[in-house]
């Protein structure tokens, strides 16, 4: 045999035996701990091991409310850096909820003026005054700051779910935008479904605000019991916001200008609400998540060591956190998040440095770190921009899996019988070669999905099959080709050099065509799609080097054994 025939069938000899090791912890379901050099598996898809698939839903009414307040409060610290006095916020007027507008209460009408003058300073093309009665300005968003918040709001929050995913530990999520405001999620061999649909959906907004301790407890506690005697009572089960957002409405005419009613949740070990502790808080928050710089789980020793979470904030956050602080020394101050009081400290002093603690109490210990855990992901992986809303929920069991895998497995074996039964019938020892270098190719195939981390689907299988057929549809024109050129005469050893040699860009111009689609399925399609395009495209590749080059180098072998003076085929 000539050099260049050696140094082609070691390259094979290499790619073979890389292949058979890449999938022999898939072929044999090794664990990670066993003492095998290759961990990696092949990935299996939601439809093939099981999950969960989620549809997720914007509600931009309540987006618009949030960020109205939230530029309210922007206003507010730009005109106490300018004029060293500040103002204060009314309520919201949502009588169009696709134009909510926040009233801002000046201490005197005598800053009208500066109060207008920095709107139009800083914030211009954000916001815009609606109304102004001299001691009263009423402002909105303008159009633009709406048409971004509508189009960045999916973005961010397929951003944020996929950080939080990857911190779970799901692997490979698909998180594809649905529209202008819908979110599919799926997340394949996810074990705990109420977990994860808590990390996804939890809107994670961290708000610190400032507790009304003017109104007696008891006043408090009469609005809370009128919105039971309404039955208006928190359910196991209801998003915990929702019930809040219930009462406020219910009870807003007796609460003062600007406030709203928040509850810290008592709770025992399982989990369960003992009780709902009032507090009637700020509407606007003074300090929110987006200036937090790190969560973390930490270990208060004053408390035996109990876990809880931990707060950095950016310089700005920082500087406004020691602020606020300073300001109201002797008040409570709530630290909220989605609606849920989780501690209520009272500030004995200007707090500098910019550090802050949650506490989890109420729980055993071991709940206390998972909750304290999860609270720190999902503020460490950013809040999401909007609520998502749980629109469509299917848990694919792992059993319909299992069975899809089993079907396959069956109709692979009876295709593979039937094909294989036929080539070496028709092909005799050239079908031999056919066979194995199939074999070669769906082995390169799987090694490729283990390498490149891609995730095996149904429609994936399909891919792998519809391959195998391209790849015998190859070895065919070859054989044909050769058949062709024996008739002519020429002789065994140019009959196969002739016939692979005509046959070569046939092969190149069918799986290119193919290959083109495949790419427009990857980049334009979702889900199943493109688990199907991904295997389409690796068996391309794959196809073309055995079919063609493998299959070369066995004919070549097999022509210098017989002398070029026989060919079964």
């Amino acid at each position: 045999m000539r050099r260049g025939w050696w140094y082609r069938f070691v390259f094979l000899l290499i790619v073979a035996i890389i292949s058979g090791i890449s999938i022999v912890p898939t072929a044999f379901n090794f664990k990670e701990t066993d003492n095998f050099p290759v961990k990696s598996k092949i990935n299996l898809g939601l439809d093939l091991q099981g999950g969960l698939y989620m549809i997720l839903g914007i509600d931009f009414k309540k987006v618009y409310k949030d960020e109205v307040k939230g530029y309210a409060r922007r206003v507010e610290f730009s005109f106490k850096d300018e004029t060293g006095s500040g103002f204060k916020l009314g309520d919201i007027d949502a009588s169009d909820p696709l134009d909510p507008k926040l009233e801002i209460l000046l201490n005197s009408a005598a800053d009208n003026e500066a109060v207008k003058s920095v709107i139009h300073d800083t914030y211009n093309g954000l916001i815009r005054i609606t109304g102004d009665t001299g001691s009263t300005i009423s402002i909105a968003l303008t159009k633009k700051v709406k048409t971004d918040i509508e189009e960045q709001s999916v973005k961010r929050s397929i951003e944020v779910i996929r950080n939080r995913i990857d911190e779970f530990g799901v692997t490979e999520p698909e998180i594809v935008s649905q529209g202008t405001d819908r979110i599919v999620v799926q997340l394949p061999g996810v074990k705990d479904i109420e977990r994860a649909k808590e990390l996804i959906g939890k809107t994670a907004k961290l708000e610190f605000k400032m507790v009304n301790s003017e109104i007696a407890p008891a006043t408090i506690q009469g609005w809370v019991s009128k919105a039971k005697e309404e039955g208006l009572e928190y359910k196991k089960g209801e998003r915990f916001s929702t019930y809040v957002s219930k009462v406020n409405e219910l009870v807003r005419q007796d609460l003062p200008k600007g406030h709203v009613l928040a509850f810290e949740r008592v709770t025992n070990a399982k989990g369960d609400i003992l009780q709902l502790v009032p507090y009637l808080i700020e509407a606007t928050p003074r300090l929110t998540g987006e200036d937090l710089e790190d969560a973390r789980v930490q270990f208060n020793p004053q408390q035996n060591n109990q876990p809880e979470v931990g707060l950095n904030f950016k310089s700005r956050g920082a500087k406004i956190f020691a602020e606020v602080t300073g300001e109201n020394v002797g008040r409570l101050m709530a630290i909220t998040l989605d609606g849920n009081v989780y501690s209520a400290p009272r500030i004995n002093g200007k707090i500098a440095g910019g550090r802050a603690t949650i506490s989890l109490g109420g729980k055993s210990y071991n709940e206390q770190l998972k909750e304290a855990r999860d609270l720190a992901l999902v503020l460490r992986a950013g809040a999401l921009p909007v609520q998502l809303d749980f629109l469509e929920q299917r848990t694919v069991g792992p059993s319909l899996g299992a069975d899809s895998i089993d079907k396959a497995r069956f109709a692979a074996i009876i295709g593979c019988v039937l094909v294989f039964g036929f080539i070496l019938v028709y092909y005799r020892v050239s079908g031999m070669f056919a066979i194995t270098t199939l074999a070669l190719n769906v082995l390169i195939i799987l090694a490729m999905l283990v390498g490149l981390g891609a995730t095996l689907t149904l429609p994936g299988i399909a891919g792998i099959a519809l391959t195998v057929g391209m790849a015998i549809d190859a070895n065919i024109i070859i054989y044909e080709r050769i058949r062709e050129e024996i008739r002519k005469n020429v002789g065994f050893y140019k009959a196969v050099e002739n016939g692979f040699n005509s046959a070569f860009w046939t092969i190149i111009d069918a799986n290119i065509t193919t290959a083109l689609a495949g790419i427009c399925l990857l980049n334009f399609g979702t889900g199943p799609i493109r688990g199907f395009a991904v295997t389409l495209l690796i068996g391309i590749f794959a196809t073309v080097y055995t079919s063609y080059f493998v299959s070369k180098i066995f004919f070549e072998f097999y022509m210098n054994k017989v002398e070029g003076q026989d060919l079964s085929i």
